[in-house]
């Protein structure tokens, strides 16, 4: 097989494809470059599955520490299990290219993704997305046609596509976005509260760029593209659609329209379950075939409905928000808690703070860091009402949790101003629709209530979209059952300044700038809504932390002094946090944090240190402990790890034949700095106090 490589260049940076050279036997097998970050992504296809009741594609994304000349740590020195990052970018890859496929088609089908080499300038999650949408299209995969990603961040107030890493970090976003030449697909991205219109102006940037992409892959499908199986869509029996017509059409609107859940559910099941056993004799073995028509006349009808009447589920306007309750302090021992309902979807947060003992270390092909704000999201069985077997934390759960963690980053102090690990966890009581838009405002609750001083609320909506032809219904604070029926899954998270975090998956094509600004800025009336409630409930973090939360302190001294801190061995700083109960971090650079369970502990541990690295001042005075008694004087330490000599002739104001006729070892007297001798040893008097 001959290797065919196509390129681009996008803002200066060149963009190549290249096929032909490995993985030859997978179905379509692609590396994607960009500087000298390469992924390299295989498509297989599997047998067919028909009764599989979804399209069993998994996507899998994995970093090889090799790809940055690095070998793994451990004692195996192989890869572990997958990082965050990769489950992370597993999803970003996935999320563009299911819909792609035709909605009947049920062969087992994997993708996977490998980091071959990655340098310090340009991440390898976008560059997944090109691979294995170009790897898709060259295999005979019935691949509808090709998606693209780039990335979009603010350099200096402009926007930029595909910034290096070093730019976004600094930068006030990072946005991906991926699509088809006629339509954006997928965003997930976080913002420094930018405002809804630079975010559809990076938008519409992005899918510029996207459409450069679009074309090489095109070129290179025509050069190395195989022919397309056409797979059979399942026909299905005109009069077994007839007459499941007959028994649902006039009964499913009143039961799907139910705003309860558990009311809607049960009776859509007791009315598919009626339907079957009604045609089993006539149509024996379409069990599931009557289901999937039953499933298309309801969502047929709750579609129609919505786009004929402006009402949705439950009766609500298509821009209204559910009810919400926020309450504060439902756990009394957490260092923050609130409970946050909205409909019949619920958020326990709890909020609680550590010390840098309690970082997470990360490890990944980019380097090493500490993390030291943490928030995780937690999904449950029972928010649904499910029973089910409890596993690892699901890739939904990694996804969720990072989209809500993004959201508040930006309104959390800085570590200088507030040196404490943060840990938020999302526990999902109750499931209808958009959780994790409802851990966003839980634990921005309990972010408060813990005392963190966030610099104002952010809360969380999602956003829907049903569309036919020309008819556009835009709903506010979807259901999962509106989720699922709809074309747009729209998630928005910010403050009152601007948006934070941004998640849309789109499943049809068409969407139009128009159709966006709009969703945006009803989602911003949306979510200052939902901030006016929050804002009622605790307007601002509380001055106090919790008694049970640790207290830390910063100082920062000269580093030439940092040894005087730590003793010979150690033994000064041990001697510290053994008599005081704290414990004490000292960075390279002089700064110093003292952790403790108490104030006093703090306060004591802080006294030892600032009496390490004051200097002596003439005039000052000082408690001082009798250390060592002479026969000229006394020494005595007068700051700690800091001695100096009482003479004999400063004990009194009268003549003293002995000094243990005045002091005894231990004794406790304050004394004044008088002097200094000649070779800068202090000279300290008793008398001068009398």
């Amino acid at each position: 097989m001959t290797c065919r490589t196509v390129e681009t260049e996008i803002n200066g940076v060149k963009i190549s494809l290249e096929t032909g050279r490995m993985a030859k036997q997978a179905n379509g097998a692609v590396i994607a470059r960009i500087g000298d970050t390469m992924v390299l992504a295989t498509a297989c296809n599997g047998n067919d599955n028909p009764e599989s009741s979804f399209f069993p594609l998994t996507v899998e994304y994995i970093a090889k520490t090799y790809a940055t000349g690095r070998i793994p740590g451990g004692f195996i020195k192989r890869e572990g299990r997958p990082s965050e990052k990769e489950i992370l970018t597993a999803r970003l890859v996935d999320r563009p290219i299911r819909p792609l496929f035709p909605s009947f088609y049920r062969n087992e089908v994997q993708i996977i993704c490998t980091v071959l080499s990655a340098d310090e300038t340009y991440d390898a999650d976008v560059m997944a997305i090109n691979a294995a949408s170009c790897a898709l299209c060259l295999s005979d995969m019935p691949f509808k046609e090709p998606v693209a990603g780039v990335r979009v961040g603010m350099v200096d107030g402009a926007l930029k596509v595909f910034p290096s890493m070093e730019e976004t970090e600094a930068g006030t976003l990072d946005m991906i976005v991926a699509g088809t030449d006629t339509s954006i697909m997928m965003v997930e991205g976080g913002a420094y509260e930018l405002p809804e219109e630079t975010l559809l102006e990076a938008l519409l940037l992005a899918h510029e760029e996207i459409k450069k992409i679009v074309a090489i892959q095109k070129d290179l499908i025509a050069q190395a593209g195989k022919t397309k199986l056409v797979p059979d869509e399942p026909v299905i029996d005109p009069e077994l659609v007839a007459a499941v017509e007959s028994m649902v059409a006039g009964r499913i609107h009143d039961i799907s329209f139910n705003g309860n859940k558990q009311e809607r559910y049960a009776g859509v099941d007791a009315l598919r379950d009626e339907v079957q056993a009604a045609l089993a004799e006539r149509f024996p073995e379409q069990e599931k075939v009557i289901a999937e028509i039953f499933t298309d006349i309801e969502k047929r009808d709750i579609r129609q409905s919505i786009l004929a009447n402006s009402t949705r589920i439950g009766g609500r306007p298509l821009d209204e928000v559910r009810q919400i309750t926020c309450e504060l302090d439902v756990l009394p021992r957490p260092h923050g808690s609130a409970l946050f309902t909205r409909g019949e979807t619920q958020s326990l947060a709890a909020a609680t703070l550590g010390t840098k003992l309690d970082v997470q270390h990360i490890d990944n092909i980019q380097g090493k860091y500490d993390k030291s704000y943490m928030l995780h999201y937690n999904f449950p069985p029972y928010s649904v009402g499910e029973v089910k077997r409890m596993m690892s934390v699901s890739r939904r759960e990694i996804g969720h949790g990072h989209l809500a963690e993004r959201s508040l980053a930006p309104v959390l102090p800085s570590e200088k101003s507030f040196p404490y690990t943060i840990r938020v966890v999302s526990e999902i009581l109750e499931s209808n629709g958009s959780s994790s838009m409802a851990t966003v405002c839980c634990s921005s609750l309990s972010l408060m209530a813990a005392g963190v001083p966030i610099k104002g609320h952010v809360a969380g909506v999602a956003m829907g979209l049903i569309k036919e032809d020309e008819q556009v219904a835009i709903l506010t604070d979807i259901l999962g059952t509106e989720d699922h029926v709809g074309d747009m899954d729209f998630k928005v998270a910010g403050t009152r300044t601007g948006v934070t975090a941004i998640q849309m998956d789109i499943k049809i094509a068409g969407i139009t700038p128009e159709i966006m600004k709009e969703a945006l800025l009803k989602a911003r009336a949306a979510r200052f809504h939902i901030l006016g409630i929050m804002e009622e409930t605790i307007p601002e973090s509380r001055k106090e932390l919790s008694p049970y939360a640790p207290r830390i302190s910063t100082i920062t001294i000269e580093k030439d002094k940092i040894r005087e801190i730590i003793g010979p061995s150690g033994k000064v700083i041990r001697d510290i946090q053994e008599t005081t109960g704290t414990t004490i971090f000292i960075e390279d650079d002089g700064t110093i944090q003292i952790a403790a369970s108490n104030k006093d502990s703090r306060d004591a541990a802080l006294k030892r240190i600032q009496g390490i690295v004051a200097e002596p001042e003439l005039g000052a005075v000082y408690d001082a402990t009798v250390k060592t008694i002479v026969d000229f004087g006394a020494f005595v330490e007068f700051l700690p790890g800091k001695e100096g000599l009482v003479h004999i002739s400063e004990l009194e104001n009268k003549r003293v034949e002995k000094v243990e006729d005045v002091l005894q070892l231990g004794d406790k007297l304050q004394v004044k700095l008088i002097g200094f001798d000649r070779f800068g040893k202090v000279k300290l008097s008793r008398k001068a106090l009398l």
